[in-house]
């Protein structure tokens, strides 16, 4: 966890602290709201990611594909994203970047000194259906 100070706040009035967690989860909604953007997360977190969502009780992990360094005012973040198949992958990551960034910067107050983003694959429209035979069945 990591403080910053508040938003302009004289430091006598007291500190606010964002934890890193909060970033991530802020950053991974945003970057899951762009068209073109499948998934979060290599393939390795992503199937983990399915076996947890299907334990009762478990939920979807928003923060997956996502790491955060949070410092007093500033903020760096790394993502890992899946495209869809025949979407521009330079215009995905731009608009990903800039819906992060806003968002962050918005609800955080910290400065996104930058947000990597790291293209693990992409979804090919026939996948889906090989995935869903492959799938073991549940007694």
């Amino acid at each position: 966890m990591t403080t910053r100070r508040g938003g302009g706040e004289p430091a006598s009035r007291g500190r606010t602290t964002i934890a890193d967690g909060v970033v991530e989860k802020i950053a991974g909604l945003a970057a899951r709201d762009v068209v073109g953007v499948h998934a979060m997360g290599s393939g390795l977190a992503r199937t983990f990611g399915a076996v947890r969502d299907r334990v009762p009780g478990g939920s979807r992990s928003v923060t997956r594909g996502v790491k955060a360094e949070v410092g007093e005012v500033q903020t760096a973040l790394d993502l890992e994203i899946v495209v869809d198949y025949g979407v521009s992958i330079g215009d995905v990551a731009r608009a990903v970047r800039e819906n992060v960034i806003a968002a962050v910067e918005r609800m955080t107050g910290l400065e996104v000194v930058e947000v990597n983003i790291a293209v693990s694959d992409v979804k090919l429209p026939d996948e889906e259906e090989e995935e869903e035979q492959e799938k073991p069945r549940l007694q």
